[in-house]
């Protein structure tokens, strides 16, 4: 059987022109993101009830991860403040800030590359955006972010570091990386819906990626070991995440912060999102099959 013309003609004998399918355009792409934003009721319901389900006929309830990130930061911190012969008092607001920001970015990584094979059945039910599972996903991270902020007071109280009015740059540097998030949801989304292969080596990158990166350990302290351990503190700055890290954690222990940080940021902000509108223009309409 022949394929049909893509030039018909009318009943008058005319040719006329099919217009294409919109399903593959910027316009689309940028409707998904805004559609889903619309949304918002229920994708704030929906990540809520995420939490209040993990932690269904818990006494404490979400208050959990609190005492985890509590217990761990303060392990690790003791443990390798004596290892690496750190001062306590600025090296455990280091380590359990940093904790507190790596598990939100790692769940950004992780739970990205799995946000719609995790939600199949609302994809293929639900006629809403794709992008409403990121948000979805996002705004859950949030909200443990906030729970695990008690650690973060609780550091504060206890060592109480010295703050200055350039510290409140925490708040707009935690607002990048809740943009950064949502563009690796939806790229990492797409690209390991299609490759089923990538999600396990985000997570065999993620591991490797946290030992890369200062949480346990400090740049300075490399640098005052002097010698091969100076040289090999430089090599941390090509790892994007440090930078992620960096220009939330120091204003956020009042420790001084370069500006370079914030230009790569937002190099790297720009470039994600770029790919990931491409992502979205190509295999937005694809998703759905890939599931």
């Amino acid at each position: 059987m022949s394929a049909p013309a893509k030039n018909p003609e009318n009943e008058a004998g005319e040719r006329v022109t099919v217009p294409a399918s919109d399903s593959y355009t910027f316009k689309r792409a940028f409707g998904d993101l805004k559609t889903g934003f619309t949304q918002r009721e229920l994708w704030l319901h929906l990540g809520w009830q995420d939490i209040k389900q993990r932690y269904r006929r818990s006494v404490i309830g979400p208050f959990w991860i609190t005492i985890a990130t509590a217990v761990q930061a303060t392990a690790m911190g003791l443990l390798y403040s004596v290892l690496l012969n750190m001062d306590l008092k600025t090296f455990l607001p280091h380590v359990a800030v940093g904790l507190i920001l790596w598990t939100f970015i790692s769940a950004a990584i992780l739970e990205g590359g799995d946000v719609f094979v995790a939600n199949e059945g609302l994809i293929k039910q639900l006629p809403s955006a794709l992008s409403v599972h990121v948000y979805r996903l996002v705004w859950r991270q949030v909200l443990l972010f906030a729970h695990n902020l008690i650690v973060y007071v609780i550091i504060i109280a206890i060592f109480r570091p010295s703050f200055s009015w350039s510290d409140l740059s925490a708040i707009p540097a935690f607002a990048l990386l809740i943009v950064n998030a949502i563009w690796v949801g939806l790229l990492f989304g797409i690209v390991a819906t299609r490759y089923r292969d990538i999600a396990p080596i985000l997570q065999s990158m993620v591991t490797l990626l946290f030992f890369m990166t200062p949480i346990v350990w400090t740049t300075q302290g490399l640098v005052n070991q002097g010698g091969q351990a100076a040289e090999r503190a430089r090599i941390v700055e090509i790892n994007p995440l440090f930078h992620y890290l960096d220009i939330v954690r120091a204003p956020m222990i009042g420790e001084p912060q370069q500006l370079y940080h914030w230009y790569i940021v937002i190099g790297c902000t720009v470039v994600g999102w770029v790919l990931t509108i491409l992502a979205l223009k190509k295999y937005r309409a694809r998703v759905p099959y890939w599931v």
